[in-house]
């Protein structure tokens, strides 16, 4: 999956993954990172997302990840968000685009999320990932999973999946298996599936589809293998 994908749809406004209104899993499950009021939290594959409005009204500041420049421009302008751009030094392909909501700060990084470094994102205190990991096929989650933990310090994560017959149709979104996730994250966290239920796939509604939420919580330091 390129870059040119990504970009293509959205200029062709096929975006069905963005949402109108914050997640219900997001305002029903993001208290089980207990995080405090003023925590950052790390929103990779963000798009224009709604939930990151959420986020900064409940007092947190977001920093999220997007490839599409044309996606960070659209979530500023239709939240009417007056926005500064930087570009990094040593990468000016990359660009934060900075603007608060109240006191809270929220920051679009734009540009290939594997050319960034922990210092890029600053200090994390938790990941919300509702659409980037089912937004990549299994070839390449691996060294996504990794990546996030590397930028985050293996900050907590709430994580939503989708699980669903592969064989009978193909993403995105993608699907995740339970066991796939233990791959990913049990070497630094402690895995909990927090909800389970039936969903629907605008893209196939004929589909049987399940839900997942996942709280991910770092392994003490002398139980990582």
């Amino acid at each position: 999956m390129t870059p040119e994908f990504w970009q293509l749809r959205w200029q062709t406004g096929r975006i069905g993954f963005n949402q109108d209104a914050p997640n219900p899993l997001l305002i029903k499950y993001f208290d089980a990172l207990k995080l405090s009021v003023g925590s950052h939290v790390f929103v990779p594959f963000c798009g224009k997302s709604v939930d990151m409005i959420w986020l900064a009204n409940q007092g947190f500041h977001v920093v999220g990840v997007e490839l599409v420049e044309e996606a960070a421009l659209a979530f500023f302008r239709e939240n009417k968000l007056d926005f500064t751009v930087t570009p990094q030094l040593t990468h000016p392909s990359i660009r934060f685009y900075r603007s608060k909501i109240n006191k809270q700060s929220i920051t679009i990084i734009t540009g290939d999320m594997f050319a960034l470094t922990d210092k890029d994102l600053g200090e994390i205190d938790g990941v919300y990932d509702r659409a980037a990991l089912i937004a990549l096929p299994k070839e390449m989650r691996e060294a996504y999973s990794a990546q996030v933990q590397a930028l985050t310090q293996n900050a907590p994560q709430l994580i939503v999946t989708l699980n669903y017959d592969e064989e009978a149709w193909e993403g995105p979104p993608f699907s995740v298996t339970p066991k796939q996730i233990l791959d990913y994250y049990q070497n630094s966290y402690v895995i909990k599936k927090i909800f389970n239920a039936p969903s629907i796939l605008n893209a196939a509604p004929e589909l049987a589809v399940s839900e997942q939420v996942w709280l991910l919580c770092p392994k003490p330091k002398a139980d990582l293998k």
